[in-house]
């Protein structure tokens, strides 16, 4: 099948929109056109999984971490990263990266972690702001169920659980069709006025294009009149971090060893126990620092994350037990999630998660180098 059927999926998931804007997730290299053949995902995209992508006859890896980060000024083969771009391009391989915009989603990688650690009433902790949008339009009264039936279809009206939602009241429009006019109804030169319904529906930003094209084609006039507003509101499904909550509390000790065996995580770092139970905890895969004040406010007694520094464990005042179980810890499970959702729409497309653990970082305890694997 063409890559722009898996990216269009994936990108349904998780909207290009929702990336970070210092991130670079979607088609780093390759054509939506190319014909996929077999795909590889991994956590990272490394000279290692290139070669076996080859191996495997692969011709798309799906990772979550862009290899490109920064623009690319040569490209001469000095770096990984240019290395593992030129094979890329000698080999026809296209390379996708889901990063932020996956980490953003409430079922996508901390949602995963959640379901790891058997979390329960996963929210979003820090839900993000300025991508809901608000349509209002009008429409003659006979038309108006059909126009609010198309704008739920092309995904407006959603809002938490809840599906299929407008506010609706009556009014009368008025206009007059002038001499080149084709009007719906009303005739040329002549004021007219129509009852209409105003109808209001609430839609996330990315979907903009798409709302407006279906309301046009469904729209029985040649004008369409519509305002688009911009929202302020938080979008309480979309953004960083979740904060869950355990089945039955536990105390602080017997809590980390638990997620140090469900994350394969033979190091945590954390700050000073508090000798509490242990019943919200808050999550953020890879770096979360700048989550610290969230879930504090969120009353989480545990923040599992990774990537803090030494000064920043101070910021937790013992309000909360920070354990830092590091960056490729947290993230290494979203190869299976990815996996999980491409095959549930590609049930006989050719998948394959890598074999290699590409974590940079090794550890040395009590004297044995270890490493920890996927």
């Amino acid at each position: 099948m063409k890559l722009v059927e898996i990216t269009s999926y994936l990108e349904n998931i998780a909207p290009l929109s929702y990336q970070e804007d210092y991130d670079n997730a979607g088609l780093i290299t390759g054509s939506y056109d190319l014909e996929v053949s077999a795909a590889l995902i991994s956590l990272d995209c490394t000279e290692e999984i290139v070669d076996e992508a080859i191996r495997k006859g692969c011709n798309l890896i799906i990772s979550h971490h862009p290899i490109v980060f920064k623009g690319l000024k040569k490209l001469n083969g000095s770096t990984y990263v240019e290395r593992v771009i030129i094979k890329a391009l000698k080999n026809d391989i296209a390379i996708y990266a889901i990063h932020t915009n996956l980490d953003h989603v409430k079922n996508g990688v901390n949602g995963k972690i959640c379901q790891r650690l058997g979390l329960i009433n996963q929210e979003i902790l820090s839900p993000k702001q300025d991508i809901l949008k608000k349509l209002i339009t009008y429409s003659p009264v006979e038309h108006a169920a059909l126009v609010r039936e198309a704008l739920f279809s092309a995904g407006a009206g959603n809002i938490g659980n809840y599906s299929d939602c407008s506010f609706n009241s009556e009014g009368y429009g008025t206009f007059k069709a002038m001499e080149s006019a084709n009007p719906y109804i009303g005739e040329t030169n002549k004021l007219h006025q129509e009852r209409e319904v105003k109808i209001e529906v609430v839609f996330t930003a990315y979907q903009e294009s798409q709302i407006i094209a279906v309301l046009k084609s469904t729209h029985p006039y040649e004008e369409v009149a519509f305002d688009i507003l911009q929202l302020s509101n938080a979008h309480e499904s979309i953004g960083a971090g979740m904060i869950a909550s355990l089945e039955n509390p536990m105390d602080e000790l017997d809590f980390l060893n638990m997620v140090s065996d469900k994350l394969n995580a033979k190091v945590i770092r954390h700050t000073t126990l508090r000798g509490k139970k242990v019943s919200r905890v808050a999550v953020c895969g890879g770096s979360g620092s700048f989550l610290l004040k969230k879930a504090i406010a969120a009353k989480a007694d545990v923040f599992i994350t990774a990537d803090f520094k030494y000064h920043e464990f101070f910021d937790a005042e013992k309000k909360l037990v920070i354990a830092d179980v590091g960056h490729f810890e947290s993230e290494q499970f979203t190869q299976e999630l990815l996996f999980e959702i491409i095959r549930k729409k590609f049930a006989n497309f050719a998948l394959h998660l890598t074999e290699y653990n590409t974590n940079p970082i090794n550890y040395l305890i009590n004297g044995t180098n270890s490493r920890t694997e996927a």
